[in-house]
């Protein structure tokens, strides 16, 4: 039965695409058929990754934004809609962390962290609401969270507080924009294995932590895709204000 995971004729738009995650998002995107559009800070990586989708046959193109600054989300959005028409799926992706305890962590630290990751998802988000409201058609914008906008961990508390709210404004952007057609859901990875983050795992720490996984491995960011398609598809046209946790079961795992 075809459940409609299918993304023909949209256009989607992922912001922080020149990281592990958000690349690797915009070729799973691709694939299923849809127009993609790489955003970020960094213009240059994000050509290459535009050219790379062109040469596997995938609609790509470039953008920069700095979701920190609503001026730039908003030329953005502008761009995007000069280029491919109105963004039909928006991957809320960009995210920034800060490793130092509680107590160490200075002021400008805290506002860097906060301000990427929630004020600047909720402008993007806004953008993405407002062009399709004004458009008068559905669409579908994901939040990415974290298991840590779940539970804690230490060292991380910018992060993890700023996940936390991430995941509750998914919620309420879920039920003011739901009667637009606009669907608003968080996905919500566990540890992932990037270039970024191979050496901590492979060392005594990093593997203790993998032992508290169940499924006792990390994830990778294929594991996301089937989690990705839903949320992005007509697959999930009854679903909003929903977080799938996506994580080997490391929520589950014992205190």
């Amino acid at each position: 039965m075809d459940v409609g995971f299918r993304l023909d004729g949209k256009v989607a738009l992922v912001t922080g695409a020149a990281g592990a995650l958000g690349s690797h998002f915009a070729g799973t995107l691709g694939r299923a058929g849809a127009t993609v559009i790489l955003a970020g800070r960094r213009l240059q990586p994000l050509e290459q990754l535009a050219a790379q989708l062109r040469g596997a046959n995938i609609d790509g193109h470039a953008l920069h934004m700095d979701v920190g600054d609503p001026a730039s989300v908003e030329l953005a959005f502008r761009q995007a809609w000069s280029l491919c028409g109105i963004v039909d799926i928006l991957v809320c992706n960009a995210g920034v962390a800060v490793n130092k305890k509680s107590l160490d962590i200075l002021a400008d630290e805290w506002s860097q962290v906060v301000d990427v990751n929630l004020k600047g998802s909720w402008l993007v988000c806004k953008q993405a609401a407002r062009h399709l409201v004004d458009a008068g058609k559905p669409g579908s914008i994901i939040t990415v969270t974290s298991i840590l906008g779940h539970r804690v961990a230490a060292a991380v508390l910018p992060y993890a507080a700023s996940k936390a709210g991430l995941e509750h404004m998914t919620r309420a952007m879920a039920l003011e924009w739901a009667r637009y057609g606009i669907r608003v859901n968080a996905l919500a990875p566990g540890y992932m294995e990037t270039n970024l983050n191979r050496d901590f795992f492979a060392s005594e720490a990093g593997q203790a932590l993998i032992k508290r996984i169940p499924q006792r491995r990390l994830g990778t960011p294929r594991d996301l895709d089937g989690a990705l398609l839903l949320l992005a598809s007509d697959a999930s046209l009854y679903m909003t204000g929903s977080s799938i946790v996506v994580d080997g079961g490391h929520l589950q795992s014992s205190l």
